[in-house]
């Protein structure tokens, strides 16, 4: 039974370590960018978008099918940066492990 103590003191300091990781990543950013720039995008670390800046360049009202493909193109690597960000910060405090539902 000692074994199974030592088992749930690591893993409760692994779930506060992991609570505080959380916190922290709410606060980071990524930033993408498509069309060289013209359309940029910011997430943080919960995968919310917190910015969206359009450079008025690239706003042709005869060619909105571009400018909704910039936007997509930005949120798409800004979420894929946010989640890579994610999973290699938990990857460092699960030591690896593959634990669903932690963010």
């Amino acid at each position: 039974m000692k074994n199974m103590g030592q088992l749930m003191k690591q893993a409760q300091q692994m779930q506060a370590k992991i609570a505080t990781l959380q916190k922290e990543l709410e606060t980071r950013e990524v930033e993408a960018s498509s069309g060289g720039g013209m359309v940029k995008v910011k997430v943080n670390g919960k995968q919310e978008i917190l910015d969206i800046t359009i450079n008025p360049e690239c706003v042709d009202p005869s060619d909105v099918d571009m400018l909704q493909d910039l936007v997509k193109t930005a949120v798409n690597q800004a979420v894929t940066e946010s989640n890579e960000m994610v999973n290699s910060a938990m990857s460092k405090v699960t030591g690896g492990m593959n634990i669903p539902g932690l963010f």
